[in-house]
């Protein structure tokens, strides 16, 4: 298979290895944004899974359908109850003593050792060797106990056709108990990543042939030498069809609690122009925010969108959100070249005009409150450790604020729970 080949040389590329930072898969856009994303819409539907199973005395089984490294453990075990407060230590939703098993199936060798040796010592974690192409496999069917939680990330079920997912998804359906959550990933159709490929029609399946070439290191020719696979792009209409189908073949209610357009501002593909040749290149400027003793260039961080003919309700929402989020990098360049470091305080400030959308008023008058409220610390690099990052989460705060949860990001991710 083709996602075999790719994925096992983008793993010997050794790009593949958890270690955080400016580049690679698991960079700091992944970690603190990305992952982040995810786990806030999973939060309210995950806290309420936690506490029904505490009420009963039991612990969470959980099952990870392209588990990759273990990708989707960290993902899961990141999510944070709801509005903890400054004072609490412990915040994770699923705590050690809540999980009772976390099972973890890929169809690729590579990656299924390296998830073994990262959580060796671990003794509650199993990783299962399965194709999902003809649905869940006897493993789990036949070899495993119903799940609390079933999911698929970081795109995995758009390596399928839809008529696969159907047999997937209905499979969970009758594996699952009498309660359930499940989520699933598939790539949006409509990123600004892929603008050139809009014009596909909706009512038909659409595969983008997909490259891992945002592995390439700086200077080498993107993708050389990287096998491609074939990778579903799908709307929120299209999704809704799929689970409408499983729960029916099934005979189960699946119902849609919510939906998520992950990565719409830092998409992997937004700094290779593989698919649009007007993207701008931020995944970097971004990943810099984040990175602890390192000022970046704000202005790097400015989008010059340009909207494609014929495509108006995308480029509105596409227009609005770039200027928005230029809107609040502008304002904060502003008020750092305005802030009085002897004086502590700010000599003007630039004016938040009325029509602004509410979240990006909030976000720039919180940007002005953490600048005065440690513009004035003398050790350290504040503007690198302290106020690029509260900028990169309002950036964050802007996509999730603003997106409409219907295939604009390079994710779509919708949540949803089966009853019985």
């Amino acid at each position: 298979m083709a996602e075999k080949k790719a994925y096992t040389q983008a793993f010997r590329t050794g790009k593949y290895d958890k270690v955080s930072g400016l580049l690679g898969k698991y960079d700091n856009v992944r970690k603190y944004w990305e992952d982040q994303v995810t786990g806030i819409y999973l939060r309210p539907f995950l806290n309420n899974l936690v506490e029904k199973k505490r009420n009963r005395l039991e612990r969470l089984r959980i099952l990870d359908l392209g588990c990759g490294s273990g990708d989707g453990y960290d993902l899961i075990m990141g999510v944070t109850r709801k509005d903890p407060g400054i004072y609490e230590y412990v915040t994770a939703t699923i705590t050690d003593d809540m999980l009772k098993e976390y099972v973890g199936m890929d169809i690729n060798a590579d990656l299924l050792r390296q998830a073994q040796e990262y959580y060796a010592s671990n003794p509650k974690m199993k990783f299962v060797e399965g194709d999902l192409s003809h649905g869940l496999p006897p493993e789990i069917l036949e070899g495993q106990p119903p799940f609390d939680f079933y999911f698929a990330s970081f795109g995995t079920l758009s390596h399928f056709h839809d008529d696969q997912c159907v047999r997937i998804i209905a499979d969970i359906c009758r594996h699952a108990p009498e309660y359930a959550l499940f989520m699933g990933d598939w790539l949006g159709r409509y990123s600004y990543e892929w603008q050139d490929l809009w014009h596909h029609p909706v009512n038909q399946e659409y595969f983008i042939d997909y490259r891992i070439s945002y592995l390439s290191p700086e200077g080498e020719e993107k993708g050389t030498g990287l096998a491609s696979f074939p990778l579903r792009l799908i709307t929120k209409d299209e999704l809704m069809k799929i689970i409408e189908q499983a729960s029916q073949e099934a005979g189960v209610e699946t119902a849609p609690l919510t939906f998520c357009d992950r990565s719409i501002f830092v998409g992997r593909h937004l700094d290779t122009g593989d698919y649009n040749k007007n993207c701008p290149r931020l995944r970097l400027p971004v990943n810099s925010l984040f990175e602890s003793h390192q000022r970046t260039d704000l202005e790097s961080l400015l989008v010059d969108y340009v909207p494609r003919r014929g495509f108006d309700h995308l480029n509105n929402f596409f227009e609005l959100f770039f200027m928005s989020c230029n809107a609040l990098v502008k304002y904060t360049i502003s008020l750092l070249s305005e802030y009085d470091s002897e004086e502590g305080k700010l000599r003007s400030a630039p004016e938040v005009l009325p029509f602004y959308p509410d979240p990006l008023k909030e976000a720039m008058h919180n940007m002005q409150r953490v600048i005065e409220g440690v513009g004035w610390l003398e050790w350290g690099d504040v503007r690198a450790n302290v106020i690029e990052p509260h900028l990169a989460y309002s950036l964050r705060r802007l996509e999730i604020a603003l997106q409409p949860g219907t295939g604009m990001g390079h994710g779509l991710v919708g949540i949803f729970e089966i009853k019985k």
